[in-house]
């Protein structure tokens, strides 16, 4: 039976300094100045009208991202404007995980402890590389010494834990640069590290003009040393791109990906609510540039599609199995509202082909994937499709 699931809140922030040439999320250069408090009303007007859209009042609220573009270009009084605003709207916990996305090349230590002031209780930092040669082929705005800078003021600023966001399989990236720029993370003692591969997305500069990457021998050597490196120094990994200290885990990212409900409000963010009640999962895209999404004259909502049951296996599959935690089945059946013998037969061939383990907790049936299942993960999905 379908349930309600956990709400998370997504807010996104568009502008940034310079568009990377990596980056295919919905982002815009700053050409003048940034209408904060134009765009800290429709993100309220934008939130209220997706409560009163589902009647999601008396439903608690578990966690809130600020993304983008750079937050951190705001100043930290629009910050608060938006926190103080959201969370007056919903019931919550007293410690709420809130996270900021910042830019090393836009922060300073009065500005930190300014969020950390406004409410934020977790930064999230996009460093990318600690190599100049790398951070300028990106397109980043920031160098090394910035991004080592950032990590320290984040670590001053009071917040209870921060990021570092990582990518490896750059161009021209050996495995020791790889390496060696994880262990400046480490060194930097983050509560949690985000490392990920660089791929060419569609609709980005690299796309067009494509970088020469590593092969995949190199590639998969990276990962495989990387991965060594980081469980050395206390980080568990607990999903594909993400690893933390215990304790620290991401709480809105692991609610994404255990097909948790979020609201998405600003400039092209993405929703997704459960309404139980209509055995409904509904989907919501919000308009895209900033110049219509502060248009008084037009809807903040560009699209409102519903999950169709058969869309449901592939999309809770696609999300929960880039966690190494194994789901049990009551968790499928909550959150799709099918049985799951709707998925079993597909998740016992992908047993027989070592891609899924079944394990036995309290009685009840758990599916993981395992590490080759890891390794070939876009062709287990394909099998839910």
């Amino acid at each position: 039976m379908l349930e309600n699931q956990p709400l998370s809140l997504y807010i996104h922030i568009p502008w940034c300094v310079e568009k990377c040439p990596y980056c295919d999320f919905n982002s815009h250069a700053v050409k003048e100045t940034i209408p904060e408090a134009e765009y800290v009303s429709a993100l309220i007007a934008d939130l209220d009208a997706d409560i009163k859209r589902f009647s999601l009042n008396d439903r608690p609220l578990h966690s809130i991202f600020i993304g983008g573009g750079t937050p951190s270009l705001f100043c930290a009084k629009s910050i608060e404007s938006i926190l103080t605003q959201v969370l007056s709207r919903f019931e919550h916990k007293e410690n709420i995980e809130i996270t900021l996305e910042a830019n090393p090349g836009t922060v300073e230590a009065d500005k930190f402890i300014g969020f950390f002031n406004a409410g934020i209780s977790r930064l999230s930092i996009g460093v990318q590389s600690f190599s100049s040669d790398k951070l300028i082929k990106l397109g980043r705005i920031h160098d090394s010494n910035q991004a080592k800078t950032a990590a320290q003021l984040a670590t001053q600023s009071g917040v209870t834990s921060f990021n570092l966001d990582l990518m490896h399989g750059l161009p021209n990236q050996s495995i020791e640069n790889a390496l060696d720029d994880l262990k400046t993370a480490i060194s930097l003692n983050p509560k949690h590290i985000s490392w990920y591969q660089l791929t060419i997305e569609p609709n980005t500069i690299f796309h067009s003009k494509p970088p020469k990457l590593p092969v995949d021998d190199i590639l998969w050597e990276i990962q495989d040393q990387g991965v060594k490196l980081l469980n050395a120094a206390g980080y568990q990994q607990y999903e594909i791109s993400a690893y933390a200290k215990p304790g620290y885990q991401c709480q809105h990212n692991l609610n994404y990906w255990q097909y948790g409900d979020y609201l998405g409000i600003g400039c092209g963010a993405h929703g997704k609510i459960t309404l139980s009640d209509n055995n409904k999962i509904m989907r919501t895209v919000k308009v895209k540039h900033p110049k219509g999404y502060l248009d008084k004259n037009r809807d903040y909502l560009d699209k409102l599609t519903e999950v169709d049951e058969s869309e449901r296996p592939f999309e809770f599959m696609m999300n929960q199995l880039r966690l190494h935690k194994a789901f049990n089945v009551s968790s499928f059946e909550a959150s799709t509202g099918l049985s799951i013998n709707t998925v079993l037969p597909t998740l016992h061939i992908a047993q027989t082909k070592k891609l899924m383990a079944i394990e036995k907790i309290n009685n009840e049936e758990h599916w993981r994937v395992t590490t080759t299942g890891q390794r070939y993960l876009n062709d287990l999905l394909e099998m839910f499709l």
